[in-house]
């Protein structure tokens, strides 16, 4: 008789997004205007995250200063305070964003298999493309490279660092004193690599972690990025408004990924999620107008309007958001957000200056606004019908949001059996119930 296989479990990062998702949040009398330049602040939302018994902690990343006259913007690098964390928990994944159109190969190649190995095998890249020309002038670069162009350079730049962290067998490593071998240079494979955008010649100066090498993370929906997390991701971070839309985004990429010769179960997908509670629906939704209330709308305005690529004035606030808009940059802007967006506004038929009020709040993503029991069905709901394998939870405020959830949510969906009331492993990949990757060549396709 064959064994039945194990259930399905629910997985749950939080997106660690300053002092909450709501660009308010800072101001509340609770969170210190100035958190999202102290590191304590997110060790300490890590900490309530691993009591939950969370998967990871996720940091996003950006090098603009848009919108820092009425809030705080991403300011400290991910993998550095990620560091930090590591040293102050013991389980939680740390998933940190870098950029593949402003870096190179080998430097993410380091400094992510420093962090997983300084972890003992917790680390996560999120691989993304950078689309906006503020970043790109940053880095003294006139325009943003093409939509394409910059999902080839993505390819190839997770190609490298891939060979990279396979340069080093497993047992290359054998740190003798009586014998006085330290490596065995037989085990050591340099990358032999020429192509379109890098070139690498050489060996990764670590050894492989004891997860083997980082978990891959992407986060894009556009056709090219889900090609790319169809070769290389091993999560995804989504954006998905409706069950439908997101039960056909997630069986589209995992088909994908199993044409390309993939293990079914080596890509799961997370969908964004706000989350706003209380001890009524009433209370909950009270408690997301007083947080939106403090969002000045030209604020919102902006934000929504370099979401979408179009100047703040050509937005009419009484009349619906046209649906008709162009993708962002002549196409090279960024994809995902900008169908979100139309999507959502599609639903309800609101105002701009309406929809600007929910917009302010998730940028996007989906909320849930209510009872402990409501947000608990809604994540079930979803989870059981395939729209997602877990989430990655954005509460309006951090850390008490988190505290929220972790204290009343997480306890309904651990009686019900959805997730873990301890953990089982002590890397990122048991976690995720990932496979350890064995070492592949390291040839760059």
């Amino acid at each position: 008789m064959t064994a039945a296989a194990p259930p399905r479990r629910l997985h749950l990062n939080v997106n660690a997004w300053l002092q909450g998702f709501v660009p308010s949040a800072w101001r509340v009398p609770e969170n210190d205007p100035l958190g999202f330049v102290d590191v304590r602040h997110y060790v300490r939302v890590a900490q309530i995250a691993e009591a939950g018994k969370f998967d990871a902690i996720f940091l996003a990343d950006s090098v603009s200063t848009d919108g820092l006259a009425t809030g705080p913007v991403t300011a400290l690098e991910p993998t550095l305070v990620l560091t930090a964390i590591a040293g102050a928990t013991t389980h939680l994944g740390l998933i940190g964003t870098a950029s593949t159109s402003y870096n190179e190969p080998y430097n993410i190649a380091r400094r992510f298999a420093s962090l997983d190995l300084i972890s003992g095998g917790r680390a996560g890249w999120n691989i993304v493309t950078t689309a906006d020309l503020s970043s790109a002038r940053n880095y003294g670069h006139a325009n943003v490279l093409g939509h394409a162009e910059r999902y080839r350079r993505a390819a190839e730049f997770t190609d490298v660092v891939k060979a990279l962290w396979n340069s080093w067998e497993d047992d290359a490593l054998i740190g003798d004193p009586h014998s006085g071998r330290f490596a065995d240079p037989g085990k050591l494979h340099p990358v032999a690599h020429q192509g379109e955008f890098f070139a690498a010649h050489g060996i990764l100066n670590q050894p492989r972690s004891r997860q083997g090498h980082p978990v891959l993370v992407q986060a894009g929906g556009s056709a090219d990025g889900q090609a790319l997390a169809a070769r290389h991701a091993e999560a995804v971070f989504s954006l998905s408004q409706s069950l439908p839309e997101a039960v056909a985004y997630a069986q589209g990429l995992k088909q994908g990924a199993q044409a390309l010769g993939r293990q079914q179960g080596s890509l799961l997908v997370f969908p964004g999620l706000g989350t706003f509670i209380g001890g009524t629906e009433a209370e909950a939704r009270h408690r997301h107008q007083e947080l939106i209330a403090l969002v000045p709308i030209e604020h919102s305005l902006r934000r929504l309007a370099g979401r979408l690529g179009v100047a703040p004035e050509r937005l009419d606030l009484d009349k619906p958001l046209p649906q008709d808009l162009p993708l962002p940059n002549h196409g090279n802007g960024g994809h995902t957000f900008f169908k979100g967006i139309l999507a959502r506004s599609r639903q309800h038929g609101l105002t701009l200056r309406q929809f600007l009020g929910e917009f302010a709040a998730g940028g996007g993503h989906r909320e849930i606004v209510g009872t402990p029991e409501q947000v608990a069905d809604d994540i079930e709901h979803w989870f059981k019908a395939g729209a997602a394998d877990g989430f990655n939870l954005m509460p309006g405020l951090l850390p008490s949001g988190l505290q929220d959830f972790v204290e009343q949510v997480v306890p309904i969906l651990q009686k019900r059996g959805l997730f873990r009331t301890d953990y089982e492993g002590s890397t990122l990949r048991e976690h995720l119930g990932l496979a350890r990757p064995g070492r592949a060549a390291t040839r760059v396709p």
